[in-house]
């Protein structure tokens, strides 16, 4: 049995990968990916993608995508267990069980399902209007891809601690019903870059439209970032880092040093066309690399798909082993004489 540290995370296949998702995700991953000292487990959430987006195209596409995207960066699939969520079904399987354990009012009080609510009651319609089940049970999936590998680093944005804490819960609820069989997992994050801001100062998501794609050209990307929502203070007029998303986001990206730098630019009025184009720079010097290679793996289909079933059958390796134990736990399986 490993000695490892177990880390795992995963990204929703629902749209194109975007610099939130690098801060956030994809580069944490990348790092960990190479650490011979953890087991690393790295996931394509595609059940999940099915909450938020019904477009069998862009699933697949995105899929498509953020696989590419993984793999352009450097992640090392040969130290880690890399698949897409759809390919190791015993995690469906064990949602159901856990699910069966799972208190509706621990749902109910779910950031997720309370946010679509109260938007539901402002707009004078009824409380559940339009939120489905896979909303509102969606922390228990993600419950299951957690405690599926017994995860025991789980690297969030400040908005998912919540979801790794009710997986803790329903872990210990299931142990003290049936006996220890689930890791207790802990939420890690990285207070510096927890949630990356988007284009109007709100956080990066493909729900408010506000993201910067990862691999755009170097024009495209110039002027998204110019896009980016500044107040109307005037070159040579002091400015306040703190609040500001073009710092905010050179601060994700940038050393200690580069981030004092900046710093003292913002105190000595540097403009705001001027900090964006050294935000370009900086970006670019560290996705640019990467882009050619993203591009490759994005004609090449059928190389990213043998990377994922190769994942998925190392995945599932380790879950049927799991599942055995959890359907004994609970009563499911041959009948004995």
């Amino acid at each position: 049995m490993t000695t490892k540290e177990r880390v795992l995370t995963g990204i929703t296949t629902s749209g194109t990968p975007h610099l939130g998702n690098y801060v956030g995700a994809i580069k944490p991953a990348i790092i960990a990916s190479r650490d011979p000292s953890l087991d690393s487990f790295f996931f394509l959430a595609d059940y999940h993608a099915l909450i938020k987006c019904q477009d069998p195209a862009q699933v697949r596409q995105s899929t498509k995508e953020i696989a590419a995207t993984w793999l352009a960066l450097g992640l090392d699939a040969e130290n880690c267990t890399f698949y897409r969520q759809s390919d190791v079904p015993e995690i469906t399987e064990l949602s159901w069980i856990l699910t069966c354990m799972t208190a509706k009012g621990l749902m109910n009080r779910s950031h997720a399902y309370k946010a679509a609510v109260q938007v539901n009651e402002e707009t004078g319609e009824d409380a559940d209007n339009a939120i489905t089940m896979g909303l509102f049970s969606y922390p228990i999936l993600m419950a299951a891809d957690i405690l599926m590998f017994n995860g025991q680093r789980i690297p969030v944005g400040k908005d998912q601690i919540q979801h790794v804490e009710m997986a803790r819960v329903i872990a210990q609820r299931f142990n003290h019903h049936y006996g220890e069989l689930f890791t207790l997992p802990e939420a890690q994050v990285d207070e510096d870059v927890a949630v990356l801001s988007g284009l109007d100062g709100r956080k990066m998501s493909k729900s408010y439209n506000n993201t910067i794609p990862l691999f755009l050209t170097e024009k495209k990307l110039q002027k998204q970032i110019n896009k980016i929502k500044t107040n109307l203070l005037e070159p040579g007029e002091p400015k306040d880092p703190n609040g500001s998303t073009v710092f905010q986001i050179w601060q994700a990206f940038a050393s200690e040093q580069q981030t004092e730098m900046m710093r003292q630019q913002f105190a000595q009025g540097i403009g705001w066309g001027q900090a964006k184009k050294e935000l370009f720079a900086l970006i670019n010097d560290e996705v640019g690399p990467a882009r050619a290679r993203y591009d490759e793996l994005m004609a090449d289909g059928d190389y990213i798909e043998s990377v994922l079933q190769k994942g998925g059958i190392k995945a599932r390796a380790y879950a049927s082993e799991l599942l055995i134990k959890a359907r004994v736990s609970v009563g499911i399986g041959a009948i004995q004489s």
